[in-house]
């Protein structure tokens, strides 16, 4: 007996309620050459009585195993399976009725496909659909590989995934992402442009937690950028602060939490691994003195004494970044990334900077932003009335509509592009996303109120 085409393994922890919605949608597709395999990773609650009344079906292998956590459990379906192509579908999600035979379709008739993902429904608790989740189409417009495939329902060419050596189990979420990441480098993956499952949106899902997410992304970065870039790491970030004329030199000595602005800046730039000096730049007499004082020993920190001239409001930073970028010290220290820190954002953490570095490097773009998605309703007035833009009351949410907001005051940009180009943000752009409390900034009365707030927590 020859073995199955397809293996799309079950992943499941108390989602009973949802169980036999995902199974039976796997058993009605259209395409019928899979087994599949259904992983209880410990539950409490009537999942296993659900499962139990499926073990007969030749079509299905049932493992119950303590919980083992998300990545560990994708590895055991990986050594267990014996398809070509490899899919998990977790319990709380369905399957359109073609999903199976739309992709693998379209792995049979290309050898070198290593990935395929489509669209999707959102729905709630009781599968009503709440909109339709639309990328990319990958073949035509999508040059950046920075926005990763959803990690369930996409299906992969098992041989590829095994070379890869599976997935990181020091992970317990954001297995997507980590297998994107290395997955991109080595292989071609495409999209559908089909909604083909249905994605469930409630309280428990794992990616509700955004803080969770973000680190684990940034963690899985910093180990593939290490393992795989180590280049030259003497990058350089600076700290620009314009004089006593200016709002942004009284952010740098106000105090927050009993601290000083400026050295929120400073002590989490030190804390990052992938900077080797800290540059201040500054016209201001108090700046100086005060980083003098506090940091003279120092020999990561140097503080560059910016010409007035290049502090004023209709001056680029580009000039101050060229004028550092001259310093002899600088020259010698050859840095391939220069990394920008505003003084408005105190809560930007050392892990974002050696994120936004670690991301540049990983995806080949020519400069950087911190941002966060913008999901709120923008509306024009068109004359006649407020009208909204993008059409973003519509049912379906288009990836190429997505509004994302410059936020956290973090920007990089490779040191050759900019010595080209002379600019910091331009070429290809790429991004991270920010917390909500990172992103916050001073910028009137009431922000610097809630940061006193935040800084406590």
């Amino acid at each position: 007996m020859r073995d199955p085409l397809v293996t799309v393994y079950i992943t499941n922890y108390n989602y009973g309620k949802y169980l036999e919605k995902a199974i039976n949608s796997l058993l009605s597709q259209t395409f019928q050459d899979f087994e599949a395999i259904i992983i209880d990773d410990g539950s409490t609650d009537n999942s296993k009585e659900i499962i139990e009344k499926y073990s007969n079906n030749q079509k299905i292998k049932v493992i119950f195993q303590k919980n083992k956590g998300l990545n560990v459990t994708n590895n055991i379906a990986l050594r267990v399976a014996t398809g070509k192509y490899i899919m998990r579908l977790d319990a709380d999600d369905f399957l359109d009725s073609n999903a199976l035979l739309v992709m693998t379709n379209l792995l049979e008739n290309d050898s070198d496909l290593g990935l395929v993902f489509p669209d999707y429904y959102i729905v709630d608790e009781h599968d009503n659909i709440l909109n339709l989740e639309k990328r990319h189409k990958f073949d035509e417009d999508v040059t950046l590989l920075d926005q990763p495939a959803h990690g369930a329902c996409t299906m992969i060419r098992k041989k590829f995934l095994q070379f890869l050596g599976g997935y990181d189990e020091q992970y317990r979420c954001q297995d997507g992402y980590e297998l994107w990441v290395k997955f991109t480098s080595k292989y071609k993956v495409t999209n559908i442009d089909t909604p083909l499952f249905y994605y469930r949106r409630h309280g428990t899902n794992l990616t509700s937690n955004e803080k969770r997410i973000l680190e684990t992304r940034a963690s899985i970065k910093e180990n593939y950028a290490n393992q795989n870039h180590n280049g030259n790491d003497n990058n350089i970030a600076i700290i620009p602060v314009r004089g006593t004329k200016y709002k942004a030199s009284e952010i740098a000595l106000m105090q927050l939490s009993g601290k000083m602005i400026i050295d929120w800046k400073v002590e989490e730039a030190l804390k990052a691994q992938k900077v080797k000096k800290i540059i201040v730049s500054s016209p201001s007499n108090d700046i100086e003195e005060h980083i003098m004082k506090v940091y003279g020993t120092n020999s990561k920190v140097y503080f560059h004494k910016r010409d007035e001239s290049l502090a004023r409001l209709n001056v680029t930073l580009a000039e101050t970044v060229h004028n550092i970028l001259g310093l002899e010290f600088v020259k010698e220290l050859n840095p391939q990334i220069v990394t920008i820190l505003s003084i408005e954002y105190p809560f930007i953490k050392s892990t974002s900077i050696d994120d936004i570095i670690n991301t540049i490097k990983i995806f080949n773009t020519d400069s950087i932003i911190s941002v966060r998605e913008e999901t709120k309703t923008f509306f024009q007035h068109d004359g006649g009335g407020m009208k909204p833009i993008l059409n973003q009351e519509k049912f379906s949410k288009l990836e190429r509509e997505a509004l994302y907001k410059f936020e956290g005051g973090l920007s990089a940009v490779k040191t050759a592009h900019f010595l080209k180009e002379n600019k910091i943000i331009s070429g290809r752009i790429g991004h991270i996303v920010l917390d909500q409390k990172s992103a916050h900034a001073l910028q009137t009365k009431l922000d610097r109120e809630i940061a006193e707030f935040l800084a406590n927590q």
